[in-house]
Parts: structure tokens; C-alpha cells; sequence
């Protein structure tokens, strides 16, 4: 893809691009407030949602126009740049209408095909010129996100960011969306020209998980960050325990280490070097470890036995974690290695009996 930059007159290149500012528009007066608190920390972007889509009917489901006219009185008296969510043709021709500067498509959107064809149509009608965001699908399909990017794309919009917001799961643990980093890292290596954002207020949906996840969109060189921000959060009409006020957001931004991306390359050669060999070695063991596995598997069909040991397996595994924690490893890390490699091994003993 040939992409064009998405910075605006005005702002920095210096990373992380932030934008931030309520997950709703609520009312004219909280916008106002939000906005003008956020660009007297620095803030040139403000983000607000004016149609919000709600997993169940009843809920707060956005301002709707009347709020676009709230972003224009934004723009005009604080100079900031405007950003808000988009989920129909209508909403992109209102959104137009009152010159927004910033769209993105949400994640429950960018899962629907039809709907991201709908909102393409509606771009190339309207002469938009981006930028135009597109949030990774609900659910962690990496071709369905590159779809929804490249329908933009054929819109004939150039200006083009991914916003990595999590992926849904029915299991509930620390995140309210897993952040699966290794598939935004995946988007980036297949696309290395697209922007990649972090949506850490959607990812952790606490407000203390957004500091972390920030550091950590840095360190694996996030060009930029979306930040819900409201003036008083535990008033806020929508995701009010993932939004924090302006001061916390300066303070959180603050603190961030932002890493030297331009720096040589050269003093990690060596180091680069001992990974190729490690890795060489890895594949040894593992091809050795297979080989042993067929020869296991022989001698289980000349002695009639079956295959799968589980009790044998459950000492293996039980043992195995427990001396990879002791070697500074993560038991969910290595249980998901033992497993492939059983797996794998169980395969190999199957063709032997079949032969």
C-alpha cells in the first residue's frame, strides 16, 4: 500500500501521536470542559463519541448530531483537531457535513464486510481525505482487520491507521479485551508503512491499566495512542471506569519512556546472532525429541499398547513447568510450548500405529 502520512498541519512527529478526550460527547458543556482542559496539557487531537453502539438495547447510545455541532465549537475555540467514531453512510455524510478532521471505524463495525463496503462507498462519495482509522475486528481474525484497511484503501483514501483496541473473549480475566499483541505486530510486519495505534483505554477497561499498556505500545514502537479522557470520569454516561481526567493523562504521559527508534543496529549483530544459533540448536533438540517419539511410538505397537500416556503426560507437564519457573520462564508459556510438542508427538506415534 501506498500510504501518505496522517500527521495534520501543526503536529509533531515526535512519537506517541496522542488523542484523546471523552468516550462520549455527553453534553455541550462537558465537551467544552474536556477540551479545553486536554489542550492546555499540550493535547492537539480530541476524540468524542457521538453515536455509540451498545452491546444491549437501553443503554446511552450516543448524542447524535447535535453533538457534531459541540466538536465545531472545539475546533473553533481551541484549535484542536476533531475525532470521532463512524458506523453507517450517514454518519460519515453528517460527520462531513460539519468537518470533522479525524474518522475511525470501531471494532464492532470493521467485522462486517458489508458494513465497512457501506462506509467505503460513503467515503469515496463524499471526497473524504482521511484520515481514516480502522480498529481491529471484535474477534482476532487478522485477514478480516487487512479486509477493512484495504476497503478504505480502494475508497481511495491514503490516509490510513490501525487502532489496535483488543480482542473480545468470553473469559474475563485482567483485560476486558486481550490485547494478543503478536497480531497488531503480524498487521505491521505485512503492512510496515501503516500507523499502528494502541487504544489502551478499550484493551484494559480499568483506568489503572492504562499506564502500563501504554509503556508497552511504546516499546513495541506504537506510532501513537487513543486515550479516553473525561473532566469528571465517575460521571461519565458510557465506560466510565476506563476513562481518566486531563491532569492524570498529562501525568501518565509524563512518565512514558519512548525509546530511540532510529538508533544503530549494529551493537545487536552479536546478539542477533547468538538468537539464529540458539534457535538452530532449538530445532535440533526438537527434530532429536521427535525422532524418539517414533521410536516410542514402534514400540508401543509391537507391544500392543496405546499411545496416549496421560499419566505419564500430567508427571511430564506438572514437572516441566516447574522447572521452567525456576529458570525465570512463564508456566503459561512453556505449558503452551509442552503441549505443541505433545501434540505434535502424539501425531507422529498415530502414523506409526497406522502404518
Amino acid at each position: 500500500m501506498e500510504l501518505e502520512s496522517i500527521l495534520l498541519p501543526g503536529i509533531s512527529e515526535q512519537r506517541p501521536l496522542i488523542i484523546a478526550g471523552p468516550c462520549s460527547a455527553e453534553t455541550e458543556e462537558q465537551v467544552m470542559t474536556t477540551a479545553c482542559e486536554l489542550a492546555a496539557k499540550g493535547i492537539k487531537i480530541f476524540r468524542a463519541g457521538i453515536w455509540k453502539p451498545r452491546t444491549k438495547p437501553g443503554g446511552f447510545e450516543g448524542i447524535g448530531t447535535p453533538g457534531l455541532a459541540w466538536l465545531q465549537r472545539v475546533k473553533r475555540e481551541t484549535g484542536m483537531y476533531v475525532a470521532t467514531e463512524v458506523a453507517t453512510k450517514n454518519h460519515i455524510l453528517e460527520s462531513v457535513m460539519y468537518n470533522v478532521d479525524i474518522l475511525w471505524i470501531g471494532a464492532r463495525t470493521s467485522v462486517n464486510p458489508f458494513a465497512m463496503q457501506e462506509i467505503s462507498d460513503a467515503l469515496r462519495v463524499t471526497h473524504f481525505s482521511g484520515p481514516v482509522m480502522i480498529k481491529n475486528p471484535v474477534n482476532p481474525d487478522l485477514d478480516l482487520w487487512i479486509g477493512a484497511i484495504e476497503r478504505i484503501y480502494n475508497a481511495g483514501i491514503r490516509k490510513i491507521a490501525a487502532i489496535h483496541r483488543g480482542f473480545s473473549s468470553y473469559d474475563k480475566k485482567l483485560y476486558r479485551n486481550l490485547p494478543q499483541w503478536h497480531i497488531p505486530i503480524e498487521l505491521k510486519r505485512r503492512i510496515p508503512n501503516l500507523p499502528l495505534f494502541s487504544d489502551p483505554s478499550h484493551i484494559g477497561g480499568k483506568r489503572e491499566l492504562i499506564a502500563p499498556l501504554s509503556q508497552q505500545a511504546m516499546d513495541l514502537n506504537y506510532d501513537g495512542l487513543i486515550i479516553e479522557s473525561h473532566c469528571n470520569p465517575d460521571t461519565a454516561w458510557s465506560d466510565k471506569d476506563q476513562q481518566i481526567t486531563p491532569g492524570v493523562l498529562s501525568y501518565i504521559l509524563n512518565l512514558l519512556v519512548i525509546r530511540d527508534t532510529k538508533q544503530t543496529t549494529e551493537n545487536l549483530k552479536e546478539l542477533r546472532q547468538q538468537i539464529d544459533e540458539t534457535d538452530n540448536e532449538l530445532l535440533a533438540i526438537l527434530a532429536k525429541r521427535m525422532r524418539v517419539s517414533k521410536e516410542i511410538g514402534q514400540y508401543k505397537k509391537e507391544h500392543n499398547m496405546p499411545v496416549l500416556q496421560t499419566v505419564r503426560y500430567d508427571e511430564i507437564l506438572e514437572k516441566r513447568l516447574s522447572e521452567a519457573e525456576k529458570m525465570g520462564m512463564g508456566a503459561g508459556f512453556m505449558k503452551t510450548v509442552l503441549e505443541a510438542i505433545h501434540e505434535e508427538s502424539i501425531r507422529l506415534q498415530m502414523e506409526i500405529l497406522n502404518q
